[in-house]
């Protein structure tokens, strides 16, 4: 009882200390509030008319309630097929399991799944289409894989000579950066560019960035169209009004998910496989807590981490609201907290030099380093990131 809430007090008055920074120009933002590059269709139909049109979505792709390939379809377009990114086109698959390719039960049209062994379409899958559309919701943090389908995408259009639409949509964590760059030798699906792990910026904008920076595969460039928002900045606080991922239900996860989706990369769990993920963190051996939670498989967790066992640990839930409103960082102490508190060698796993991207970070919380030295050995490597990212902002920047 004692630890748990030492452990709580310590973060929450760390974080009014040293994170808290009223934002005046901040406001909260509805879907009524502002006009996604999806529902412009006037901007963008013309580009496809006569053209076979290859879309590239997941569940959040809707205009209104209607899904963006029914719209289209009513609207006449000519939808060759759905390449569909990490949870698939209906969003039910775990994060990392295989998905299939099919068909889709609604339409008919062909799915090719761009996750597992396939992540980039193939000049095969490619040869009957004239141009990609994209259009999924961002959450703006580096190892959120759909950026890297994006660039995949991207990539395979350039490399076919066909033209890339992207539909933007605003980033509910577009109004900060922060947190280590990622660094060459940790390249992978999780992070593909050299970017921070929140890097404040929409997809639209992002996808510029790829293309004028020369970061697809041999300096490749994209015929790319971005249709933008209408009515949004970088002050603004997006609430999203579908959830943009099957572990990601409310916009306290969104919030919460750039620092709990490090732990995805050690031993504990961040309550997949309970109606709360990427809102609580535990481990079974992690004792002395009055918080506990017991995973078990659910719609896009179906092998949860310690599933059917009891995790001991902490419900960020309430911590949450202030956090969202206030801190505008990487919040680091939960997870410093969490390796003195279980204090096993194994706390980190492979995977996590890759979510952090660096082999710093790991190295800085087993030395015992801390927040603010942490946060400094990142600045000059963010500095050098806004210097490149403003030279591809759409929409008014809170800088």
């Amino acid at each position: 009882m004692i630890k748990r809430v030492l452990f709580t007090v310590t973060c929450y008055l760390i974080f009014i200390t040293c994170f808290a920074q009223p934002y005046s120009q901040t406001k909260v933002l509805y879907e009524k509030d502002i006009k996604t590059g999806a529902s412009q269709t006037d901007k963008y139909l013309p580009l496809l008319k006569g053209r076979r049109v290859a879309i590239i979505a997941n569940p959040t792709s809707l205009i209104n309630s209607t899904h963006l390939v029914d719209t289209l379809l009513s609207l006449k377009v000519n939808i060759k097929k759905i390449f569909s990114p990490e949870h698939g086109f209906r969003g039910q698959a775990d994060a990392g399991e295989q998905v299939n390719s099919g068909k889709d039960k609604k339409t008919g049209l062909p799915i090719i799944s761009l996750y597992g062994k396939h992540m980039k379409p193939a000049a095969a899958d490619l040869a009957d289409v004239d141009v990609l559309v994209y259009d999924i919701q961002d959450v703006g943090v580096r190892f959120y894989t759909y950026i890297s389908t994006m660039s995949n995408c991207m990539e395979a259009a350039a490399e076919n000579k066909k033209m890339f639409i992207v539909l933007d949509r605003p980033n509910p964590n577009g109004y900060y950066i922060d947190g280590p760059v990622l660094e060459p030798a940790y390249k992978s699906f999780l992070g593909m560019h050299p970017v921070p792990l929140v890097y404040g910026m929409t997809y639209g904008e992002y996808a510029q960035m790829v293309n004028g920076e020369g970061w697809l595969t041999n300096k490749i460039v994209c015929d790319l169209k971005v249709i933008p928002v209408i009515n949004y900045t970088h002050f603004d606080m997006y609430q999203l009004p579908v959830k943009p991922s099957p572990n990601l239900p409310n916009m306290k996860a969104v919030y919460l998910y750039p620092a709990l989706g490090l732990f995805e990369g050690s031993i504990v769990s961040v309550g997949r496989g309970t109606d709360f993920p990427f809102q609580v963190i535990g481990h079974p051996d992690l004792k002395n807590t009055e918080f506990n939670f017991t995973p078990h498989p659910t719609d896009g967790a179906k092998t949860p981490k310690y599933n059917g066992q009891v995790c001991y640990g902490h419900d960020l839930r309430a911590f949450a609201d202030s956090y969202i409103k206030d801190s505008r960082q990487l919040y680091l102490l939960w997870l410093s907290g969490m390796y003195k508190q279980l204090n096993k060698p194994d706390f980190f796993d492979e995977n996590f030099n890759f979510h952090a991207g660096n082999a710093k970070l790991q190295e800085q919380i087993k030395a015992g380093a801390s927040d603010a030295k942490i946060r400094q050995s990142w600045q000059a490597d963010i500095s050098k990131f806004k210097s490149i990212r403003k030279k591809y902002l759409l929409y008014r920047d809170f800088e």
